[in-house]
């Protein structure tokens, strides 16, 4: 997707795509950069404002960027109307026989997905226990700050290593016996599945919502990726 953008609106063949070109190029280098992709997945457009030094003009090219859906296009973590994070799809392969495609079936298929724990109801330990992380501020996020030379600095962010990015951390005496603090559990999950009469080859199946759970984060989706079996030889 980069390279296709990228060839469209680049200077030599598009003279007047010079801001769209430099939009292009600073996606491709968040998504490609594994702790900047890691601060948009979890918190945004304001992952990475953090330590911008607020400049105005940096606030107008992060709300240019992000509001064009130029990250859900090539390939960023989306976001829901309310501004919480969505969860990320489950994709999953199903094979199928060509008879099976031309005449449909239903059959089930087990999966194994997290859900908020139950017993602490996702929160990760008992009331009161969850503390906003001081190494970060609660920011999920560390700036530093490096002199490059005189009058030249440098700052930099990464994932706080303290809470994981969480920006709040539980001590061990007050976690959640069940999910351990980790807010989060294994369930079996069992899907029924409706192959109708006359699906393709590469066709999906989706289940809304009943991607794995996670506290905050909007459901994704399970995805169905239907793939014909080859031809057994008798």
């Amino acid at each position: 997707a980069y390279r296709k953008l990228a060839k469209e609106y680049h200077p030599d063949k598009n003279p007047n795509a010079g801001d769209k070109f430099k939009e292009i190029s600073f996606a491709y280098e968040v998504l490609s950069n594994p702790e900047k992709r890691e601060l948009y997945d979890r918190y945004g457009e304001q992952g990475l404002r953090e330590g911008s030094g607020g400049s105005s003009g940096m606030d107008d090219i992060f709300s240019h960027i992000f509001g064009g859906g130029l990250f859900n296009f090539m390939g960023g973590q989306s976001r829901s109307r309310n501004g919480r994070r969505r969860g990320e799809d489950m994709m999953h392969p199903l094979k199928v026989s060509l008879e099976d495609l031309y005449n449909g079936k239903t059959t089930k298929l087990q999966l194994s997905k997290n859900v908020l724990c139950s017993a602490c109801n996702g929160q990760g330990g008992k009331a009161g226990a969850v503390q906003k992380c001081n190494a970060c501020r609660g920011r999920g996020v560390r700036i530093m700050i490096r002199q490059l030379a005189p009058g030249m600095v440098q700052q930099m962010q990464s994932v706080c290593s303290d809470c994981n990015g969480e920006g709040e951390v539980i001590n061990e005496k007050d976690r959640c016996k069940k999910c351990e603090g980790k807010k989060v559990i294994k369930e079996v999950k069992i899907l029924e599945v409706h192959v109708d009469k006359g699906m393709k080859h590469g066709q999906r199946i989706t289940f809304s919502g009943e991607a794995d759970q996670a506290p905050g984060v909007e459901l994704g989706d399970i995805v169905l990726l239907l793939q014909e079996k080859e031809n057994e030889v008798m």
